[in-house]
């Protein structure tokens, strides 16, 4: 899979969990891939809410993964990872 496949595979992983993230004022946007690692920004009500972490790990990582199975983490851009 090329960079800019694997960017879109990701992206669409990221739609697909979207608005279940709005619903709740909240967002997510792809800061980069690097080394089979996404990092992402999470936004908006996600800042604060106080199961982000469980919503990084089995929601977000676990849709990514399943559209791109060679990513191996997904990391907050404020340094925490899973």
């Amino acid at each position: 899979m090329t960079t800019d496949e694997l960017k879109a595979s990701v992206e669409l992983a990221l739609q697909e969990i979207r608005p279940y993230l709005e619903a709740d004022g909240g967002n997510i946007s792809l800061v980069e891939i690097t080394n089979n690692t996404v990092s992402v920004q999470l936004e908006g009500a996600c800042l604060g809410c106080s199961v982000n972490q469980m919503t990084l790990k089995n929601g977000v990582e676990a849709t990514i993964k399943r559209h791109a199975p060679q990513i191996k983490r997904v990391i907050e851009i404020n340094g925490i990872s899973f």
